[in-house]
Formats: structure tokens, sequence, C-alpha cells
């Protein structure tokens, strides 16, 4: 597996496991909805998780997640756009852009933006795969048992869960593949909580086998943090999920993840810190 990833000339050093912290600007995200309302209030949130140990930032504009609202396509640009314009003056860190239109994956990168972050990878917008290659930067394909942007809260049953996932994440490289965008370009999601089901045991089979996904060959990305699964084992709401996702975060590294995806950075960071180095005294 190449020990980077190239965006437009920028490299991302995956020799060791990165922290990307989450900002979404947006009123109905699960975890922050409705934090952020204006641009320098985004920017100053992105700042204080580089400062905190982030090694890229993670910015969304429309929530995905159980119960959320598809918005325009003017809307979210509104929201992202001028985030990711300001913030690139600001720092040099890589900025990812979680969307699944591929006009917000191009004016996101046109101002600025690394990365692109689709949950549905590469289905929700048949434009998009045209785009990402044209654009030629990474990008994140995740798997959700949704075909659509938005996930429900359906219960689904697996009979082998990390089979079913590895499949589908074979099927939407291949598919990559065949618009042109280079495999060294594609980073894994497995998909967490709701995405995978709310029955919680997927998720913690997922964590529990990961190395079998990280063998596929390409960088995988993890994103415990707040989900719903944490909060139905621990019997927790969203704010007092930090325990649990520490706990995942020891699991998603010992399984060989690439990327973290977390909202809590200043203490993800710590604890990777301290855990890299006991595995490599």
């Amino acid at each position: 597996m190449s020990q980077y990833l190239i965006s437009r000339g920028k490299k991302m050093d995956l020799a060791r496991p990165l922290l990307m912290g989450v900002l979404n600007v947006t009123p109905d995200s699960f975890s922050d909805g409705g934090r952020y309302v204006s641009v320098s209030e985004a920017v100053r949130a992105c700042l204080k998780m580089i400062d905190d140990g982030a090694d890229m930032i993670d910015i969304g504009g429309e929530a995905t997640g159980p119960g959320s609202r598809e918005v325009s396509l003017a809307e979210e640009l509104k929201r992202v756009i001028p985030v990711v314009e300001q913030l690139r003056l600001k720092t040099d860190a890589w900025i990812s852009v979680d969307t699944w239109k591929a006009q917000v994956a191009r004016l996101a990168v046109k101002a600025g933006a690394d990365m692109i972050n689709d949950v549905t990878a590469l289905r929700g917008d048949v434009e998009m795969a045209k785009v990402i290659a044209e654009l030629g930067v990474p990008v994140v394909l995740m798997y959700s048992k949704d075909p659509v942007p938005r996930t429900t809260l359906d219960e689904k049953v697996y009979v082998n869960v990390v089979d079913t996932v590895m499949n589908f994440l074979r099927e939407r490289l291949e598919y990559a593949s065949r618009f042109g965008i280079a495999m060294e370009k594609c980073v894994l999601d497995p998909g967490m909580g709701a995405f995978i089901s709310m029955d919680p045991k997927y998720s913690l089979q997922i964590l529990k086998r990961l190395k079998e996904i990280v063998s596929l060959g390409r960088p995988v990305l993890v994103g415990a943090s707040r989900k719903s699964f944490i909060g139905k084992v621990l019997g927790l709401p969203v704010g007092e999920r930090l325990e649990g996702g520490l706990a995942c975060l020891a699991h998603a590294l010992m399984g060989g993840a690439a990327i973290i995806r977390t909202h809590d950075v200043k203490e993800s960071a710590r604890f990777m810190k301290m855990y890299l180095a006991i595995n490599q005294s």
C-alpha cells in the first residue's frame, strides 16, 4: 500500500495513523449540529482542532444520519465553500469535504479542499466518479446499508457483516477504476452505527475484524466517534460517549486503521500519542 495520499502535488504521510476532526456546518447533525452558525466560528473551531492534534478536517454541509433532511445544492454550497476558502487561507492542513454531490466536490476542491468524503461511495450522484477522476483528488468510499444519502433506523441483519462490507468495497473500487480514479486515490470506510445497522453487534464485529478490511490494500478510515452503537452498548446519550469512542479508537488502531475520524480531537490525539508510544517502545 502507498505510504502517501497525494492531492494536487501535496502529500499526506500514512506512515502513522492520522486524525481527522469533524466539523459539521449543519443545523441537524446528530452530534454538533447548529453549533457553528457563522463562517468565522466554523473556521475557529477547525483551527482549534488542528492545534489539538488533527491532521485533517472533514467539513460537512448536509447531515446524512437518521431523521436528517436533504438540503439543496445552493444551500450546501453556501454552508461549505466559504468555510473551505477561509480555512485554506489560514492553514496547510488537509481539508476533506463530506458530500455526495458532484458540484459541491468540484467547487470545494476549487476553494482549496484536498479530499472528498462520499458516504454513498459514488452512488448518490451519477456525476461524482467522473468529477473525482477529473479533479485527481483522493476520495473516501464508505459502506452504507442504504443506497441513498440518508441512512435509516433499520436493524439490518447480516449473515457475515465483514464479508458484506468487503464485497461492497471491492465493487466500489472496481466502479471507481472504470471511471479513471486511481486506486492510490481511494480510502475505504466500513461505515459505523446506523450506516451498518441499528443493531450494535455489527459495528462491534467490524472493529474486531478490521484487519480483514485493511487486507483490501487501501487505507481504511474508521469513524466510530459518538455513534449510536456506542450509545446502545453503554446506555449513554451522544454527549457522554467519549470513553466508548476511545475504546473503539484502540481497536481501530490495533486493526490497522490509517485515519481516525473523530469529534473529540484533543482526547483522541492524546490517546493515540500514548498508544503509539507504547506500541513503538
